[in-house]
């Protein structure tokens, strides 16, 4: 079952990146699925200097992040990456929770291929560029609704415990000073 526009309009981008942890991310382009069990998020919110929206800093990048929770905010990084972000929250509330990892599960030929790889291997999506390769992500994705049909989320039945989910600093943030520190990195351990 997809995950509801009111599930991603949710105020606690921290809480939420944490659950988000063991949910189906999937995406559809010419007909083709793929996807993965989400291993691994990041919190951002306008409130800590780690967030490209941090203090209100409304730019043509950014401005989805003002937008009600729910829709897909995806930006080139380092001039070779998509990274994909999930838009949460109220409108004009910026925060969002960046994709970092998952588990393919769905299209698995088809990820080989994006990956230019034979087989699954640990390193096939560990990486936010990755997950955005493996699954076709693109700036064409920027300001999609996850609740349509070219990429959305879904529940699983995964059953995690406590001790399966380790909270770290977020990486490649040292330009945010103190907030480099905040916890605000989930990793799925399984």
């Amino acid at each position: 079952m997809k995950l509801s526009k009111k599930y991603f309009q949710q105020e606690d981008v921290v809480l939420l990146a944490k659950d988000l942890l063991g949910k189906l991310l999937i995406t559809e382009t010419d007909g083709i699925k793929t996807g993965g069990i989400i291993t691994e998020t990041e919190a951002y919110s306008e409130i800590e200097k780690g967030c490209h929206a941090y203090n209100k800093r409304k730019t043509e990048r950014t401005k989805i992040m003002f937008e009600a929770g729910g829709l897909s905010y995806v930006y080139f990084c380092y001039g070779m990456h998509h990274l994909f972000n999930i838009v949460t929250g109220k409108k004009d509330t910026a925060q969002a929770v960046l994709i970092r990892a998952i588990q393919p599960s769905i299209g698995i030929e088809e990820i080989l291929l994006r990956r230019k790889k034979e087989k699954l291997d640990k390193n096939i999506s560990n990486g936010p560029g990755k997950v955005c390769q493996a699954l076709g992500i693109t700036k064409e994705h920027y300001g999609v609704s996850l609740t349509d049909t070219k990429i959305w989320l879904e529940k699983t039945s995964l059953k995690m415990k406590e001790e399966q989910i380790l909270a770290t600093p977020r990486i490649g943030i040292d330009y945010a000073e103190e907030d480099k520190l905040l916890p605000w990195r989930f990793v799925l351990k399984i």
